[in-house]
């Protein structure tokens, strides 16, 4: 069975949880440089998702001067394509559901179309962020 959990930086055991699945996608997978993926933890809310205990997937949400920023979605290599990236993400677009700010993202170019399908719309030019190319995209 699926679990998603909503957690925040004080629940040490869960979030732990979270920076092994972060650091397997972003730190080794991508090459991510440490210092640039842990940031902005404390004033963070974060999502795992688990199924039959074992964590697969996270994200987290934090609130910034243009919105609420979307980040850090990350599914481990081998559990992709099943689904649980979209479960995640669906969890948490109706989570944030009541609130009027503008909910946002940077998504990696090759994730695009992935955002698209849950109603997110491209805008602006693709932009580099730590060495990876990017499009800012709003939830409409």
């Amino acid at each position: 069975m699926i679990h998603i959990k909503k957690i925040t930086f004080e629940n040490k055991i869960e979030m732990q949880k979270c920076f092994e699945i972060r650091k397997d996608v972003f730190v080794k997978e991508q090459k991510c440089d440490p210092k640039d993926e842990y940031e902005f933890e404390e004033e963070s809310t974060h999502y795992l998702l688990s199924e039959k205990n074992i964590p697969l997937a996270t994200a987290r949400y934090r609130k910034t001067e243009n919105g609420i920023k979307m980040e850090r979605f990350a599914v481990l290599k081998s559990k992709r394509g099943k689904g649980y990236g979209i479960k995640i993400l669906k969890k948490m677009i109706l989570d944030l559901s009541h609130s009027k700010l503008t909910k946002y993202l940077h998504a990696q170019v090759q994730v695009v179309k992935f955002y698209e399908k849950v109603g997110f719309k491209k805008i602006g030019e693709k932009f580099d962020e730590v060495g990876i190319m990017h499009y800012k995209m709003i939830l409409e």
